[in-house]
């Protein structure tokens, strides 16, 4: 992306190439599990690690081949101690989150974000006095920058957030294999790559607001689908539906997410831009995976307890085995195999269960998209406003020696 925002003058060109990058970028990243599907019905776990190998050699080679060797780079020195910050900062966050519904795991969380937030105020402190900061706070500032990164965090870590679920759904519930399962997600995919090119267009034409909040849009019919229509019985059209729904939000939302970043930055930020877009994918991802995993675990276990108080034969169930009934649907499959003639009872609990922690994790994805919608809506100027501001940022950058 730093390359594309270096290489192309902002215009239609510029939004075009990053309308191709972001495409391609969500459809691999979905067509993942179906390669994943496929190593693991065949060939020994790891593999899935493996796999990368020959994908990254594929890339050093064109790499090598095809990127220019100067663009516009500078020769001022990194920030390697905000880039430290930044790495602890980021996992603590992440930790805190995951161990927050651990049991016995508050005195851990708590520790993570007290580390977060003391490594965030360092961090900010750092590149505020940094002279060459690893992440310049006042281009980030900036109503167009922040906007967009908001709203790209909440796009890509609600597409991965929903994988997360969902993949989890397909198999748990469904019963789908890991192969029918990574396919089922082709549809995404497809129609991720299908809008991209009209997505461009939408940015130049109407602005990168309304094709963020028409993104939005696709993004909460998809996860209404889910709540309506995912349950143990559901079709695979109905789980189509709900796919081709998210990568129709993504679709929309990812080029304008991305370009408005590219665009509102100085060139010699571009690398600032760049590593902000592959944040959105990072962080929002880790979070948002956190986020509705925690909802998911949560919601499983106080169905799954009040499933086993309901029982007629919760008089027989020891707290060991409840405690491994609500730990995780992979908990109750380990029961249903201990007790054969439970098992039915114990399988219908536990897909019953699965669904509602699942329905929480929906509601919460819906909560972020209307978080984003709103936040786009009001802070983020129309087209004329966008074009205003775009072209103050550059007199800016111009007038303090930025423009390269």
């Amino acid at each position: 992306l730093a390359l594309i925002t270096a290489l192309w003058a902002d215009g239609p060109a510029r939004t075009a190439a990053i309308a191709k990058w972001s495409a391609i970028g969500s459809g691999v990243m979905v067509i993942g599990p179906l390669t994943a599907g496929w190593l693991l019905e065949n060939f020994w776990w790891g593999s899935v690690f493996l796999i990368t190998v020959p994908l990254a050699a594929v890339a050093f080679l064109l790499a090598l081949r095809v990127v220019p060797a100067h663009v516009n780079e500078t020769s001022d020195p990194v920030d390697h101690g905000g880039g430290a910050l930044s790495v602890v900062m980021m996992a603590a966050l992440v930790l805190a989150i995951n161990f927050a519904p651990v049991p016995g795991g508050l005195k851990l969380a708590g520790f993570f974000a007290v580390v977060t937030v003391v490594t965030a105020v360092w961090f900010v402190r750092r590149q505020r006095r940094a002279p060459n900061p690893l992440y310049d706070l006042d281009v980030a500032t900036r109503r167009i920058f922040w906007v967009a990164a908001v709203a790209g965090i909440i796009v890509f870590g609600t597409l991965m957030g929903t994988m997360y679920i969902s993949q989890q759904f397909l198999q748990n519930v469904l019963a789908y294999s890991t192969l029918a399962s990574g396919a089922s997600v082709i549809p995404m995919s497809v129609a991720m790559v299908a809008v991209a090119g009209l997505s461009a267009k939408l940015v130049v034409s109407r602005g990168s607001r309304f094709t963020l909040l028409l993104g939005y849009v696709f993004f909460v019919l998809g996860f209404i689908v889910m709540l309506l229509l995912w349950k143990q019985q559901t079709s695979y059209a109905g789980v189509a539906l709900a796919y081709v729904l998210v990568g129709l939000g993504v679709g929309f939302a990812g080029t304008p997410a991305s370009h408005a970043l590219t665009a509102s930055v100085p060139v010699h930020r571009a690398g600032m831009a760049s590593a902000t877009a592959d944040l959105q994918r990072d962080l929002g991802g880790a979070v948002m995976q956190s986020i509705l995993g925690v909802l998911l675990t949560l919601g499983y276990a106080g169905a799954m307890a009040s499933a086993v108080a309901a029982s007629p034969e919760s008089e027989k169930v020891t707290d060991e085995v409840a405690t491994q009934l609500q730990k995780s649907f992979a908990g109750a499959e380990a029961v249903a195999e201990q007790y054969p003639s439970y098992a039915s009872a114990i399988e219908q609990a536990a897909q019953q269960s699965f669904l509602d922690g699942a329905n929480w994790a929906y509601a919460a994805g819906i909560v972020a998209i209307l978080i984003g919608a709103a936040v786009t809506w009001w802070r983020f100027p129309g087209k004329a406003g966008e074009a205003d501001l775009l072209a103050r940022y550059s007199r800016q950058d111009a007038s303090s020696g930025d423009a390269t």
